[in-house]
């Protein structure tokens, strides 16, 4: 009776032990987790749940040096999987003309990565890994609903440094950046969360971990972190990086003419009946615009200082919008599909027409 009451004694001690050793560190943590904020716990949980998605991008680009000789560039930037199938999103400028694309994922490992294709349009781009290396899928969220102050999270790869977040809110809504010469993004978000060089192309976060948007831009006077970000909504780059994946490229319509925005004093100096629209300086053989019966200049003038082709028609609506400029021009056009056919409202003589064609794919590559 003795030796059971010993073993007894031994066996709660031993569990007393157990209990002691392990329950310590759950009792610590949860008084860790007790002095932590609300939004401190929020962050951390997202930062948990995301990361895992987010890469770095390293690429090598070849350039010519004084000298007119080839030398290989190194670049920086960031992406995020987006699909079980390894496809990354990222900014079109973090890849654009790399030879060499490498994948640094959250666990270290290297992976030689493929693209898939561009959009220099809209400056995203989607790459592709081995399905076996993806663990953690980024998740987007409904980036139309967005209100300004609402909470923001930013995870990417700022100056190399791997797997870095910053916090902030959405400082203001349909910014427009132009991201080339002759292309603008509407409907930008703007964030005060800390986005430096190499933060291109990773993930803008709410609080829940959903992706509402692809970092892509800083407005700075000095190149580093000013309190301005710049976001591609998260709704554009579903429906870009879809297209991608599917074509190689985002298809889209066109109209095929080459104008200038008409002004109050183009419109005095040809006398016109209205100051709005686009004059249309040349229509490209085999265009939609071609098809539909559309003119172009005649004959060159020089109206202040610049050299035009004038005595063609003049675009002032397609259905039922009303275009003033060439960005009209694109965000109408940006909005419709391929093969749909359109009525295209000008101006000819000083007679308003309407033309009828139907949109097709651009032929210039």
């Amino acid at each position: 009776m003795n030796k059971i009451n010993f073993y007894f004694k031994v066996i709660c001690i031993i569990s007393l032990s157990f209990v002691f050793i392990y329950l310590k560190p759950i009792c610590a943590n949860a008084q860790n987790s007790r002095n932590l904020s609300q939004d401190e716990l929020i962050n951390m949980d997202v930062f948990s749940k995301v990361s895992p998605s987010v890469v770095n991008i390293s690429t090598t680009t070849l350039q010519m040096n004084f000298w007119m000789e080839v030398i290989p560039k190194e670049g920086q930037g960031s992406g995020f999987i987006i699909d079980r199938k390894g496809h990354i999103l990222t900014n079109n400028h973090v890849v654009a003309n790399a030879q060499t694309i490498t994948v640094t994922m959250a666990d270290g490992t290297r992976i030689n990565a493929v693209l898939v294709g561009r959009d220099p349009n809209t400056d995203l781009a989607v790459i592709k890994i081995p399905v076996e290396n993806v663990s953690v899928v980024a998740v987007f969220s409904d980036s139309s609903s967005l209100k300004v102050g609402q909470k923001v999270i930013a995870i990417g790869n700022p100056f190399g440094l791997s797997h870095t977040m910053s916090t902030g809110i959405v400082s203001a809504l349909e910014r427009t950046i132009r991201i080339s010469s002759n292309y603008q993004i509407d409907g930008i978000i703007q964030t005060d969360a800390a986005i430096n060089p190499g933060n291109s192309g990773g993930p803008l976060l709410d609080s829940s971990g959903h992706v509402i948007g692809v970092n892509c831009a800083i407005y700075s006077l000095s190149g580093g972190y000013q309190g301005i970000g710049f976001a591609i909504p998260g709704h554009t780059a579903q429906k870009v990086s879809s297209q991608i994946i599917e074509h190689g490229r985002v298809p889209r319509p066109w109209l095929g003419v080459t104008g200038v925005t008409l002004t109050p004093v183009l419109a005095k100096w040809f006398s016109l009946a209205i100051t709005e629209g686009i004059l249309v300086t040349e229509v490209i053989k085999g265009s939609p615009a071609d098809a539909a019966g559309i003119r172009g200049g005649n004959r060159k003038a020089m109206v202040g200082g610049m050299l035009l082709y004038i005595g063609g028609d003049i675009i002032t609506g397609i259905e039922d919008s009303k275009i003033e400029d060439l960005d009209d021009l694109r965000h109408i056009l940006d909005k419709m599909s391929l093969d749909t056919t359109i009525n295209i409202h000008i101006l000819r003589n000083n007679k308003k027409i309407t033309l009828k064609t139907k949109l097709k794919e651009s032929n210039i590559r």
